[in-house]
């Protein structure tokens, strides 16, 4: 053995040797004080309580009371405790601790030292947000403040106790978000056979079977809060005559402002149909509900009560509610028009936001124009391509094509459409009900429908998603789509020197859809009732072709040649892309005229 090794080997042996310890004997152990119960029992400490239930109805009371005793006496009891106080939540969900009062008056008095010690019924009663949960305990220890939980016999100060209670504060959070899961599964259910929440509502009682009927006396308010509104009332002005005549809100009360008022109009409700899920809450742990976008689905029944106003009425009244959200705005009011010349003759301009027209209206608008037959010319010899066919580009996903997007009221360009239009980052929606086709052009930041479809940063393109209420509402209209699912169309970009165009054809949408599938377990023959095991709900999101690519791989080539898709096909005149609009005058006539009938040159209403 050379030296270098021999070292080696000899320092080894040291350490083994030294970590074997000297003799116990030679050693005194002064044994650690556990924090038991018994301890603290002895201890001299200000000890408080806190309690919580969720609800406030008579079951829940009498909890909430009990609780409280329970922590009163056994605190009072004992003779080296001090009354700290009982704090508490009621009605409050366990959730989100910037609703506790009681939870966060508690932490302030322990670092205030009024606390040391303090009572808790169970972790799901402290807390069902496991980061607010263990956030709490964490600030408490560092307070040198310990919680006791009767449920677990845990203590919180307590060396085990960390690992326990991380793991119970997880299962109580999770405990909720099943009760969460299990709500939005029932409600969803429901909705789906047509079965309707009856909340409270103006003009409205509900009946022993849970219909809505109609009170007359409350109705007359709402026909009065329509009529006033349709002949050029304000929100405020219609609440301040109301507040003055003492007409009575649903609960009661005689003071009116507009946003009750805009209530009563938005409400479809008045006029017999029902918008299911108008609302949702994305997050269990906030309880913060959102105005549902088509986030969410949602069921619609048209003629399910009996209407206090007419559609034609409801609609006029909304439609001047749009308008004047425009105007609050300083925006000039969309204009119905269509494109008379160019290779976008029949187009209809559109403004994403607006829903005040119909596809009625702008079908007749895109028919108002004769578009002229395109001339086609063949070059060179036609080949016998029976059989074959042109492989659909969607199969074969690529960066470089051009996609548009539209899902819960959102539109969305990928990055291949910008590049196609380089420097461009303003653009004007078109569209052609004939066709059923969007365009997109060019437009300048001062179009009344420029959309600001992207950025440059640092010399790269990023897309913005952008709201489009108006256009989604028409298009799932005018294409009878389901209102829930992502609908991605694949563009076509068009140029002539200086003209650039990419146009998006809406028959055939590929479509992202989230379906459920739901499990029943199989159940052992000798199970009972109890013994059945909950139904198992798996989301997932596939993708739905339409149904005309069934057993095809594209299209067949003989009749793209009847196309002209893959002959030379030539447009007779001049592009003109930007080529202006031209308004419908007598479509704005007859607008104005319908509006009048709707109005019916009333006097000043009654009712009031």
């Amino acid at each position: 053995m050379i030296a270098g090794e021999k070292a080696a080997v000899d320092s080894k042996q040291k350490i083994r040797a030294r970590y074997r310890g000297v003799d116990p004997s030679e050693l005194e152990v002064i044994p650690a004080i556990a924090t038991d119960e018994i301890a603290l029992d002895q201890r001299k400490l200000k000890v408080a309580a806190y309690v919580r239930v969720s609800t406030e109805n008579d079951e829940q009371t009498s909890s909430y009371e009990l609780q409280v005793n329970d922590f009163t006496d056994r605190i009072n009891a004992n003779p080296n405790w001090e009354f700290a106080g009982i704090y508490s939540d009621e009605g409050i969900s366990g959730t989100e601790l910037s609703h506790r009062k009681g939870m966060l008056q508690m932490i302030e008095d322990a670092r205030a030292g009024k606390i040391n010690h303090i009572l808790a019924k169970s972790i799901a009663r402290f807390a069902r947000n496991v980061v607010d949960c263990l956030s709490i305990i964490d600030e408490l220890k560092k307070l040198g403040v310990g919680v006791h939980f009767d449920e677990n016999n845990l203590y919180t100060l307590d060396s085990t106790g960390a690992l326990v209670l991380t793991i119970l504060a997880t299962v109580a959070e999770e405990e909720s978000r099943s009760k969460s899961f299990i709500m939005n599964w029932s409600i969803e259910r429901r909705f789906s056979k047509g079965i309707f929440l009856t909340p409270k509502l103006l003009g409205y009682d509900v009946d022993e079977e849970g219909d809505l009927v109609v009170n007359p006396d409350e109705a007359e308010t709402v026909k009065v809060i329509y009529d006033l509104y349709i002949n050029g009332w304000s929100s405020t002005e219609i609440a301040d005559l109301l507040t003055s005549y003492g007409r009575p809100t649903k609960l009661g009360n005689e003071v009116w402002n507009p946003g009750s008022i805009d209530g009563v109009i938005e409400n479809e409700r008045h006029c017999g149909d029902v918008r299911a899920r108008k609302t949702y809450t994305p997050d269990f742990k906030t309880h913060k509900s959102e105005k549902n976008r088509q986030n969410r689905r949602q069921y619609i029944q048209r003629n399910h009560h009996e209407a206090i106003v007419s559609r034609e009425v409801y609609n006029a009244a909304n439609l001047l509610k749009s308008s004047h959200q425009y105007t609050t705005k300083r925006r000039p009011l969309p204009i119905l028009s269509v494109i008379d010349g160019g290779i976008l003759q029949g187009y209809v301009p559109i403004d994403k936001n607006w829903s005040g027209f119909s596809v009625e209206e702008y079908q007749a608008a895109c028919e108002s124009v004769k578009v002229p037959s395109s001339d086609v010319k063949v070059t060179g010899r036609r080949l016998n391509m029976g059989g074959y066919q042109l492989v659909r580009s969607e199969f074969f996903p690529s960066l470089e094509r051009p996609y548009m997007t539209i899902s819960n009221g959102k539109l969305r360009f990928n990055t291949a459409c910008l590049k196609k239009f380089e420097d461009v980052e303003y653009v004007e929606l078109l569209l052609n009900t004939v066709k059923n086709c969007i365009a997109i052009r060019p437009c300048e930041k001062d179009n009344p429908n420029a959309i600001h479809w992207g950025r440059l940063r640092e010399e790269r393109w990023v897309v913005s998603t952008l709201g489009c209420k108006g256009l989604s509402r028409t298009l799932f209209d005018l294409m009878s789509w389901e209102d829930e699912g992502k609908y991605r169309f694949s563009g076509q970009y068009r140029e002539q020197g200086e003209n650039k165009l990419l146009v998006f054809e809406l028959g055939e949408p590929v479509i992202t859809k989230t379906v459920e599938q739901i499990i029943v377990p199989e159940q052992p023959e000798e199970a009972t009732d109890e013994d059945t095991q909950e139904e198992i709900v798996i989301r997932e999101q596939v993708r739905v072709y339409p149904p005309s690519w069934t057993a095809s791989f594209g299209v067949p080539i003989s009749s793209i040649i009847h196309g002209a898709v893959l002959e030379q096909h030539h447009y007779a005149g001049d592009w003109d892309v930007l080529r202006p609009a031209k308004e419908l005058a007598e479509k704005q006539h007859e607008r104005r005229a319908g509006k009048r009938r709707i109005l019916g040159e009333r006097a000043a209403p009654q009712g009031v």
